[in-house]
């Protein structure tokens, strides 16, 4: 099998490479004077298997796993990972006139099998004209979280809807997990604690699948902090972390931000090489 790394999914694309020992191809990436992408794979395609690795952060790198995938078309079977999907999070039509722009995406990208890393809705897969994979990264975040050496350590979704990312992370690792239940007392107060267990004088990982702005993380962490924890961890699969987000986050009292490298970031300590990996060998 022949591996091509995206633009935004080099350093990814080498790890999930050196763990398969598959040919992992050079490619080209520029701009036309006139701000049009340019997309070139410098090496042969030497097997009938091809495996792009390409995260679609911006919009520039969408139309570059778009040239990619045109670019080999020839091979006999085209594999597509894309670890972190962006407009994924517009899967729905909440205005008249507004278009599903994570179907239209999905509906644009032509192969044989894809395969996403968390996706924001599983739903959205149903959009790709190929098979498409959700895979899971929470276990390898859990097993980071595992080696940290914290105190009493306790895993925390935002909501319930997130919990079971804090499930699957802590599975088999003899860490606790809990979610954050909001409680509103009257129109204008809403209150928030874990819904089971205390935090007090424990070390708390709050986990999600995408950290964007980080103004509700930043609530979240001061308010973990007000009732007694011991140091605030912040992981997510997916660190988009726009503007200033990373700065509101230690200004709320983080101790440290735990990503994947989905997104390649200077937080992105966790790989999900292994994850793709195992992933493309099953296939």
């Amino acid at each position: 099998m022949d591996i091509i790394g995206g633009p935004a999914s080099q350093l990814l694309a080498g790890r999930v490479s050196n763990i398969l020992k598959n040919n992992l191809l050079i490619s080209d990436f520029k701009r036309f004077p006139d701000g049009e992408l340019y997309t070139r794979v410098l090496d042969d395609l030497t097997c009938d298997v091809v495996t792009i690795i390409q995260s679609t952060v911006t919009d520039s790198d969408f139309v570059s796993l778009l040239q990619l995938i045109d670019a080999c078309r020839d091979v006999s079977r085209i594999n597509v990972v894309i670890p972190y999907m962006g407009y994924a999070r517009q899967d729905k039509r909440f205005k008249p006139g507004e278009p599903i722009s994570a179907r239209a995406i999905a509906e644009a990208i032509k192969a044989d099998k894809v395969y996403i890393v968390n996706i924001h809705d599983e739903s959205i897969l149903d959009h790709f004209d190929a098979e498409a994979v959700n895979l899971d990264s929470t276990p390898v975040i859990g097993k980071y979280i595992k080696n940290m050496k914290l105190m009493d350590p306790l895993i925390i979704s935002p909501d319930e809807g997130a919990i079971g990312l804090a499930k699957n992370a802590s599975k088999n690792l003899g860490i606790d997990y809990d979610f954050l239940e909001k409680t509103r007392h009257s129109g204008e107060i809403v209150s928030m604690k874990p819904k089971t267990l205390a935090v007090k004088d424990r070390d708390v990982i709050i986990l999600d699948d995408i950290i964007s702005t980080g103004g509700t993380m930043a609530e979240t962490i001061a308010l973990l902090k007000s009732q007694g924890a011991h140091e605030v961890y912040v992981a997510c699969v997916h660190p988009v972390l726009s503007s200033n987000s990373t700065l509101k986050l230690f200004r709320a009292g983080v101790k440290e931000i735990i990503a994947t490298d989905t997104i390649d970031k200077g937080v992105s300590v966790v790989s999900v090489a292994p994850v793709i990996a195992d992933a493309l060998r099953a296939q």
